[in-house]
């Protein structure tokens, strides 16, 4: 018999969602007898400890006889248990300051890491995660944050729905003016965005047409790799090769920020992929952008003027157009930024749902039976040693 425990999330903020609901985990003691599921008690999950009860799961103080522990958000260093196998997401593959200490702690306790972030099919494509609702909510906020700042319209905030299906409702009889919205990206996140563009009634028009004129009805147009990148000598775009190395490309945003009034950014950055635009670029007067919900949420990363971490409650601020300091909402000397990093956590329930049928489609049978490559290259350490596929993590495990 092997056991899955459900730990309790310790990161603070809290986060609500779950890897597995409660008719999942059901689902898997029926289809899989020899698999039993625990839940650490829990009093902030968006499924309740009665819930998981009356689905079969036993609930526990003590998970420290579990195989395989599934979170959601990066574990405290001191409630990391020696020896165990984990699955999170550990926020450690960019190198993030923050966590470091927390890669130290796997290394030093002999843990295996399963990091949800890098489990990916052999094209790149990511396999689980919760982007398709980080953009449902990042796109109703950043149309609801236009709203507050030009009084044209309200919108309620998303966790005052109790689920996806009651969100759509709230849409019924929305008028919104001719805004015209951008949007960058192609996943999971971009896919969330276009679905509250379509169900708010905001058309698509292509780049082209977008770029030439104004609309006499709400837009938006989906900006792709190939809209949004070029190759600095041959001014084209290959997508593998601007994958590995994107540092020989430069982005071509930035005309569209004369035509935007609201930015949806979906696009996956690290260090080396260029930024959308400069921070200095907001200085012009043909920037016109007043909205930016900067869903994919790197501080200082593809969005510039990304200052940091909201939370759910109070998701925006506003970036003096001059001196580019952090200032109250909604100031017409500022841009608005919406940068959130758990999104989701506002439609838990739906979004755990999605994630957890994911983790059993595509992860459950390799990680309880004999591994696979897609696992292996998600494993960042193991036996106290980082796997070959994270070694350009050494230097930044061992700091001190």
């Amino acid at each position: 018999m092997k056991k899955i425990g459900l730990i309790r999330e310790g990161k603070i903020p809290a986060d609500n969602r779950v890897a597995l609901t409660p008719a999942q985990c059901k689902w898997i003691h029926k289809t899989y007898p020899d698999i039993e599921v625990v839940a650490e008690a829990s009093p902030g999950r968006c499924f309740s400890d009665r819930e998981y009860e009356m689905a079969g799961v036993e609930i526990r103080t003590d998970i420290n006889d579990c195989d395989f522990l599934l979170g959601i958000k990066e574990v405290p260093t001191g409630n990391l248990l020696p020896g165990k196998t984990y699955c999170f997401f550990s926020h450690t593959k960019k190198k993030q300051p923050q966590n470091q200490p927390l890669l130290k702690a796997v290394l030093d306790k002999k843990i295996k890491l399963i990091d949800y972030e890098c489990l990916e099919h052999e094209d790149g494509q990511r396999i689980i995660g919760f982007g398709f609702f980080a953009g449902v909510v990042g796109a109703h906020n950043g149309i609801m944050a236009y709203g507050e700042r030009t009084g044209l319209y309200k919108l309620d905030r998303v966790y005052t729905q109790r689920s996806f299906r009651e969100l759509i409702h709230a849409y019924f009889g929305l008028r919104l003016p001719n805004v015209k919205v951008a949007v960058t990206g192609s996943g999971r996140v971009a896919h969330g965005i276009l679905e509250i563009m379509n169900l708010m009634g905001i058309l698509e028009v292509e780049p082209d047409d977008y770029l030439k004129r104004r609309f006499s009805y709400p837009v938006y147009t989906q900006l792709k790799g190939a809209d949004l990148y070029e190759h600095k000598q041959t001014g084209k775009y290959n997508r593998e090769e601007f994958h590995i190395h994107p540092e020989d490309y430069k982005c071509r945003f930035l005309p569209y920020a004369s035509q935007t009034d609201i930015l949806m950014n979906g696009v996956y950055w690290d260090k080396n992929v260029p930024r959308l635009f400069e921070k200095e670029d907001i200085q012009q007067d043909d920037f016109i952008i007043q909205t930016i919900s900067d869903i994919t949420d790197d501080t200082n990363g593809s969005v510039p003027i990304n200052l940091g971490d909201q939370t759910i409650e109070n998701p925006v601020y506003g970036v003096d157009r001059k001196s580019f300091g952090k200032t109250a909402p909604f100031l017409k000397s500022s841009v608005d930024v919406l940068a959130v990093g758990n999104l989701p956590n506002e439609l838990p329930r739906d979004a755990s749902r999605y994630f957890g049928e994911q983790l059993i489609k595509f992860v459950l049978e390799d990680l309880l039976g004999n591994g696979s490559d897609i696992l292996d290259r998600a494993t960042i350490a193991e036996n106290g040693k980082l796997t070959e596929h994270f070694q350009y993590l050494k230097e930044y495990a061992e700091e001190k």
